[in-house]
Order: C-alpha cells, then sequence, then structure tokens
C-alpha cells in the first residue's frame, strides 16, 4: 500500500506556480548603477519558485521573516528583499486580478448581490495604517481592513486603515479600489450592497447610489430577527464576515505584524487571489 505525502498549507504546486510564474519580473542588471562584481559573479539568487514557497510560508504558518526555516528556503533577508521587490511591481496585486479572472471565465462572479464590512485586527508593531482601536479601551496598535465581496464571499476589494478608521469614512475608497471591471450584461441586471447599521446616513447612500448600487443597511439585530422568523430566508450581507474568516485562516493576517502597510496588504492580496483561484 502507498501512503500520499500529506502536502503542506504552504507548498506551491506545480499548478498554481504555472499562474504565479508569468508574473514574476525578470530581474535585471541596472545601467544606472556601477556594480563591483561582473555579471554572473558571487551567489545566484534563489529560483523564483523558492522565494514564493517562503513568503507562502510566512503567510500560512504566520512566523516571522526572520523565523524562515534557512536550511530550505536561505537567507530570510534576501526572501523579504525580494518580497518587497515583488509587491512594488504590483505581482501580487497581479495575481489577485488572474484569480478573479479566472473565477469569472469558470464560474462567474456574482456581481448582483455585494457586501461590505470592516474587521478590526490588532498590530502591536505596525507603523503605517494604525491608529487607536474603540473596540479594545482605545488601545495603540490597532488596524482595519475594509472589504467588498460577491454573493459568494469572493473578496474584490480591500483597503486597510487604521482601527480608528469608521467603516463608512472608507465607503467610497472601497467601491473604487475594485479589482476587476465588470462585463456588460447582455440583459440589465439590478445591483445591491447589503452593509450593516455602520453604514446608515444620507452621506453613505448617496456614495452607495453613485456607484449605481441599490443600498440594502439592516441593523445586525433585525437581520438575525428576520432570520429566525424564516429559516429559508438568506443572509446576504454575512458573506462578508465569512471572507473576513477565510482571511484569518492566514494566519500572518490573524495579528498585523508588519510594520509597512505595503507589506500587509500585499500578503492580503496574496490570500485574496487564494480565495479566488479556489
Amino acid at each position: 500500500m502507498v501512503t500520499r505525502r500529506r502536502v503542506e498549507s504552504w507548498e506551491v504546486s506545480d499548478e498554481f506556480w504555472r499562474r504565479v510564474e508569468p508574473l514574476i519580473p525578470v530581474r535585471e542588471r541596472s545601467t544606472d548603477k556601477a556594480y563591483v562584481r561582473k555579471a554572473g559573479a558571487g551567489r545566484p539568487p534563489k529560483p523564483a519558485r523558492q522565494v514564493f514557497e517562503a513568503v507562502m510560508y510566512v503567510l500560512r504558518t504566520g512566523c516571522q521573516w526572520k523565523a524562515l526555516p534557512k536550511e530550505r528556503f536561505g537567507s530570510s533577508s534576501a526572501v523579504h528583499k525580494r518580497f518587497l521587490e515583488w509587491e512594488a511591481a504590483g505581482v501580487f496585486e497581479a495575481l489577485w486580478k488572474a484569480g478573479l479572472a479566472e473565477y469569472d471565465q469558470m464560474e462567474g462572479i456574482a456581481w448582483r448581490w455585494q457586501s461590505i464590512d470592516g474587521a478590526m485586527l490588532k498590530a502591536p508593531l505596525a507603523q503605517e495604517a494604525v491608529g487607536r482601536n474603540p473596540t479594545d479601551r482605545g488601545k495603540k496598535g490597532g488596524s482595519k481592513r475594509h472589504l467588498l465581496v460577491d454573493g459568494r464571499g469572493v473578496p474584490l476589494s480591500l483597503v486597510v486603515t487604521g482601527a480608528n478608521a469608521h467603516d463608512v469614512t472608507q465607503l467610497d475608497a472601497v467601491l473604487r479600489a475594485i479589482m476587476v471591471k465588470r462585463r456588460t450584461p447582455s440583459t440589465r441586471r439590478s445591483k445591491h450592497l447589503c452593509a450593516d447599521a455602520g453604514y446608515r446616513g444620507r452621506p453613505a447612500l448617496g456614495i452607495i447610489e453613485g456607484h449605481g448600487y441599490i443600498p440594502h443597511v439592516v441593523d445586525r439585530n433585525k437581520e438575525a430577527d428576520a432570520k429566525r422568523r424564516d429559516p429559508t430566508r438568506r443572509a446576504r450581507r454575512w458573506v462578508v464576515e465569512v471572507c473576513h474568516s477565510w482571511l484569518n485562516r492566514f494566519r500572518k493576517l490573524l495579528v498585523r505584524y508588519e510594520k509597512l502597510e505595503r507589506s500587509f496588504v500585499a500578503l492580503n492580496h496574496i490570500a485574496a487571489a487564494i480565495i479566488a483561484f479556489r
């Protein structure tokens, strides 16, 4: 009897790498920089797949960058440097867009019913996009992830701010940051946006309607009561909370230890891409 080896969550399959590899930029020597070594001299850079798997290891396990197993991934500082290079080149945002494009082609993005909400995150080491957490006795070191999802909970837009930024203040930014444009449907179909009472108010409703949505802003208690009265009723807003839960299964996103906003956002983009591909 042949036993199958358990595949770790951070391992990059051949199938997934075929999607990632075309997005990785080729490293070229800058013409404006004077190099001490000749081209090809010195220690060769780690293969891109190995570096990407190291990033996945950090994202999945939640370990520090410095705690990367050296025997498997080599220098942790070199991995982090490549990670920031790829972030600056837009690799992870492009990966998320590719995931949404494939999802749309195979199943179709559920544009008709979308939902939006924010979730608090502890951020003890953050230096950017951080603020006092109003739900944690005003302690310093809090961030918030604002998320827009489709009808199945697949993330379409993501914005990171300090924990002191109210959901409604980021409404326009989140709706503007949708990763892919909707194809013009053959027949006119309404698009609805579900939100909790935090998005209530005339200015918020104006923003929602200005983006072409029909607003459904409902208090959570009333939503739960309606569900209890009619168990067959679909609570469409709750799918955004499910997506926040999916993202938190990537342990590096559960508590934000990234100092830079760009690093934390990039890790969120990778997780969003994986959700879309799946």
